[in-house]
């Protein structure tokens, strides 16, 4: 068996990176008015360029901007649509000590539009800086974070009376025109990321949807729906995978559970590429629900931690790796860490030099696995 020409590749990952002091530094230049907009930009692409090199030291194929530009993974890019308004979250502390992030409601205020291109620039910049036989990656949110989080009360009423059609058209139209976008500046990767799905597992999450008049049984099926309006716009040879998360604010999450309740909608009725599974742990159940996985689609294994450092065992990933072929084919399987290493500037409680080593062991667990590239 071989490894992949196409993404996902083999030895994939999520995205996200831990941002250089530097960049932190000038971040909070910015905020506090001591640098504009240019100078910051400036610091970042000089941070980019070193991810962008580290990515292809380490043997990725496929390279992220780091997630650099951004302050967190989905309200970045959501608040440039037309329509859309959200608040930060707020940071609190549980009797623990343990921070966490309490996110605040997404909500849609008016007719969903895409008024700017949101990644282009973006996308440009780190497509510059990759060297010939690398494939440049976007990652965006899904776009159910825009229903999932507030429900019908989150949406305006009088832009949408109704959710379905118009509501979802909509926000699938504004996705389709960036992607377009994207497609048009010579993207060919996206990664949509969705925590929905994956809260939808967790039965705390569940109830908390039934209490905002949703059916939890329903929304997968709903938001697989959803998903295959954004799909029906996506250009003719653009890849178009979905991250599964969990939660992943400094090492920690915030939901669990087997993808039993969402797999046959996940898997089987979206009209997705590629799905990016977290698996590196208890909280994700067994591999079961990989056996409605189709033809055709991949399924990547988040198998290794990005929530702490201690380094897994290759014999033990290779044999999880096989577990999983038990239930979907192995030539329809690929290997990543399970999340990004920030997916809010914040960062994860791990060190710099683990993320190097976590890869590595993605890559060399690989091309052992499937063979060499």
């Amino acid at each position: 068996m071989s490894q992949r020409s196409i993404p996902p590749f083999r030895a994939d990952h999520v995205g996200s990176f831990l941002r250089p002091v530097y960049l932190l530094e000038a971040r909070a230049q910015y905020a506090k008015g001591e640098i504009n907009a240019q100078q910051l930009r400036a610091v970042e692409d000089k941070a980019i360029t070193e991810i962008v090199r580290f990515q292809e030291d380490v043997g990725l194929k496929s390279v992220t901007d780091g997630e650099f530009r951004r302050t967190f993974f989905h309200l970045d890019f959501l608040r440039q649509l037309d329509g859309v308004e959200a608040d930060d979250p707020t940071l609190v502390t549980d009797d623990h000590g343990h921070e966490h992030l309490a996110p605040q409601p997404i909500r849609v205020t008016g007719k969903v539009r895409h008024a700017r291109d949101i990644q282009r620039a973006d996308y440009e910049y780190l497509s510059s800086q990759i060297s010939v036989g690398h494939t440049a990656k976007v990652t965006i949110p899904s776009p159910t974070m825009l229903h999932f989080r507030g429900g019908r009360a989150g949406i305006d009423a009088l832009a949408y009376p109704e959710l379905d059609p118009a509501f979802y058209d909509d926000v699938a139209r504004a996705y389709g025109q960036e992607l377009q976008s994207l497609y048009e500046a010579g993207c060919r990767y996206v990664q949509m990321d969705d925590t929905n799905m994956a809260y939808l597992c967790d039965e705390h999450m569940r109830e908390a949807a039934r209490q905002r008049g949703d059916n939890p049984n329903e929304l997968p099926h709903r938001y697989a729906s959803f998903i295959n309006k954004v799909v029906a716009h996506k250009p003719e040879g653009m890849v178009l995978a979905m991250h599964l998360c969990r939660g992943n604010f400094k090492s920690t999450h915030a939901a669990a559970g087997n993808y039993e309740p969402v797999a046959e909608a996940l898997l089987s009725e979206m009209h997705l590429d590629a799905y990016f599974m977290e698996y590196d742990d208890d909280r994700s159940g067994d591999f079961r629900p990989l056996r409605f996985l189709p033809k055709g689609k991949i399924a990547v294994l988040g198998l290794v931690t990005t929530k702490f450092g201690a380094l897994e065992s290759k014999d033990a990933l290779k044999r999880r790796i096989h577990e999983a072929a038990k239930y979907a084919p192995l030539e329809q399987l690929a290997l990543s860490p399970q999340c990004g290493f920030s997916s809010t500037v914040h960062g994860n409680n791990i060190a710099v030099e683990d993320q190097r080593s976590k890869l590595r062991l993605v890559v060399e667990t690989a091309q052992e696995v499937w063979g060499d590239n």
